[in-house]
């Protein structure tokens, strides 16, 4: 345990804190600057875990494909103690797509960490959720992470913040921030950048007395707002949000108002508050703390909960619209339930329907097609993240290429457009900048460091359909590509679409070793030998433009005439492995994405290649 650590031990109940010994935190940054592993390195500062006790790195992470894929999808609460103060961090997303948690827990805290990584500097994201920290009146504290990094550059990071804050219009107070300098992996924190520290008191002290207490009313009538919805196993469905006003008791009767301003009124049967990553029952909450409700039946993000007696809703919680939609549809190819247990689109369609009451950033239509859902989204990773914990749970479906969400505004029909940074190898700069200004790109910046270039780029985002993989190709696996939206501009000319076609299965059956190796060198296959295929379904990537029919199941023919010749080894080249994001940039408007708990197929939507001519 590090030195001067506070334990909870000795802290006062939770029940009797009062306002002016409470802060509400949360911690914003650009996707990989370390949130989530500096919560780690403060809740052992603060005592919450035995000296000795294993734990895992990134506990807060602790979702499936979280923790796969190494990033936060969810926004996540927890509180600690500190000489007396009680503190509620609330971990938030990183990447772009999931933007929609971010502005909706800015709305229960009173500040924010702002973290940067020491070398990377201000990246798309942060500058997303800077705008929206600036947009409800939140002061950062900025955290100039990963100081521990030779190359670490922090005096220049500094002033790349600074130069943000000033474009996106802050105040005075604001462009006043304090600064800390910190290594979350190392578990120390500093107010110097030359000075190494010894532990992370310095920000947790920076913390607690730049962040202002909650403005509340703890002896006005009940007000509290769902912020976050969640689900257990045990207790159902959960509500996470801040009381705003008043006092919340357990067994109280109280109303909740609806979008439409309809009033319900139900009782409260649980009350949890959080100490570290322990769910804690309580009996009441005080104005101004973050808790869970559960035992809810049916409540929205943005409800107000309201004294009976007394029901003053809270503004409704706004967020950024979605910029993409798919249609999400049954499965109508020829393997069509043969690995999945929900199935119809009835069962489909209740499912996308629970998660928009829990999403807010996702939107779900039901169109005059009763077998197909517009679900509209951040981003292609909000939309495999959905389709990949949808296929986990026993669906089975089928969705379409994505399609830009356009927008008129001031009479023109505008088309999101993106803020790309494209971190590559310098001498494979030249091929980056050709094939994003081909995608209607506009350079803005481009350094050069330590052999390796930074390119940021303004892309409309119907443009960056398809690129990732292309990016990744031209790169050799060494580059790094980050995007977020940026807003809306007039459509220009339509970007190009994809220049390679598709390779389609002609037959059903299973791929033959004789068959790949006679068409690899003519195409990428997607498909393994031993696999099985069904007539329609794409099996590859032609390396020209247009699609080819081929017969993957041919076997090579056998006869009792000896060949006078050795005959050929066989040698497979390693197929590609199509994945739920590569899969989405790659679909062409004739195609369908198979989604099954077991694989993920292209196919096209007309299965007889004679109809697909005509």
């Amino acid at each position: 345990m590090h030195r001067g650590t506070a334990s909870l031990a000795d802290s006062v109940p939770i029940e009797n804190q009062n306002s002016e010994s409470r802060r509400n935190v949360a911690i914003i940054a650009h996707v990989d600057h370390g949130k989530t592993t500096l919560v780690d390195g403060l809740l052992r500062q603060t005592g919450l875990f035995r000296s000795g006790q294993e734990i895992a790195e990134r506990v807060m992470d602790s979702g499936d494909l979280e923790r796969e894929r190494g990033i936060t999808i969810l926004s996540k609460s927890t509180q600690i103690e500190y000489e007396g103060t009680h503190i509620s961090l609330v971990d938030t997303p990183g990447h772009a797509d999931f933007g929609g948690e971010v502005e909706r827990v800015l709305g229960m805290v009173d500040g924010v960490l702002l973290l940067v990584d020491a070398v990377e500097g201000v990246m798309p994201q942060t500058r997303f959720v800077v705008a929206k920290a600036l947009e409800h009146g939140l002061r950062p504290i900025l955290v100039i992470n990963k100081i521990d990094r030779p190359e670490q550059r922090a005096n220049e990071v500094l002033d790349e913040v600074f130069d943000l804050l000033v474009e996106l219009g802050a105040s005075d107070h604001q462009l006043d921030f304090p600064v800390v300098y910190a290594s979350g992996a190392n578990g120390y924190a500093s107010l110097e950048a030359t000075t190494p520290g010894e532990d992370l008191r310095p920000l947790l002290k920076t913390l607690i007395r730049e962040t202002p207490p909650p403005p509340c009313d703890p002896d006005g009538p009940l007000q509290f707002q769902a912020v976050t919805l969640g689900w257990d196993t045990f207790l159902g469905r959960l509500v996470i949000g801040r009381v705003e006003r008043g006092n919340l008791t357990r067994g109280e009767v109280v109303t909740r108002v609806t979008r439409t301003g309809k009033s319900e009124p139900f009782r409260i049967t649980k009350l949890f508050g959080t100490e570290g990553l322990s769910r804690i029952e309580r009996e009441s909450a005080r104005a101004g703390e973050i808790v869970i409700l559960a035992g809810i039946d049916s409540i929205e993000v943005g409800d107000t909960i309201c004294a009976k007696d007394f029901l003053d809703p809270l503004p409704r919680i706004e967020i950024d619209p979605p910029t993409i939609r798919i249609a999400f549809s049954a499965n109508s190819s020829p393997f069509a339930g043969k690995e999945g247990q929900f199935l119809t689109s009835r069962q489909i369609g209740d499912r996308l329907d629970r998660e928009a009451l829990s999403n807010v950033s996702i939107q779900i239509e039901h169109t005059a097609n009763l077998d197909q859902f517009q679900v509209a989204a951040r981003g292609e990773l909000q939309l495999a993240i959905l389709m990949e914990t949808m296929r986990r749970e026993g669906y089975e479906f089928s969705v379409s290429r994505p399609e830009i969400i356009e927008r008129e505004i001031d009479g023109k029909i505008c088309e999101p457009v993106e803020d790309v940074v494209a971190e590559v190898p310098e001498t494979l700069s030249g091929v980056v900048l050709d094939k994003l200004s081909g995608r209607r790109g506009v350079l803005k910046s481009m350094n050069t460091r330590d052999s390796r270039t930074q390119l940021t780029f303004v892309v409309p985002s119907r443009g960056l359909f398809g690129y990732r993989g292309v990016f990744l190709s031209d790169t050799r696996g060494e580059g790094l590509l980050y995007r977020t939206v940026r807003g809306y501009e007039p459509i220009s000319a339509p970007p190009p679409r994809r220049q390679l076609g598709a390779l389609v299965a002609t037959d059903t059956g299973q791929a033959t070793p004789y068959a790949i190796f006679n068409i690899q060198e003519r195409a990428t296959l997607f498909v393994p030998p031993g696999e099985n295929i069904y007539k329609g379904q794409i099996v590859g990537e032609n390396s020209r433009v247009g699609d080819m029919n081929v017969n993957l199941i041919k076997a090579k023919k056998l006869t009792n005439i000896r060949a006078a010749g050795k005959d050929d080894n066989t040698l497979i080249t390693p197929h590609r492995s199509v994945t739920l994001e590569r899969a989405l940039e790659w679909l062409e408007d004739d195609e369908l994405l198979e989604v099954t708990p077991k694989s993920i197929r292209l196919r096209k939507k007309i299965i007889n290649s004679d109809r697909r001519k005509g």
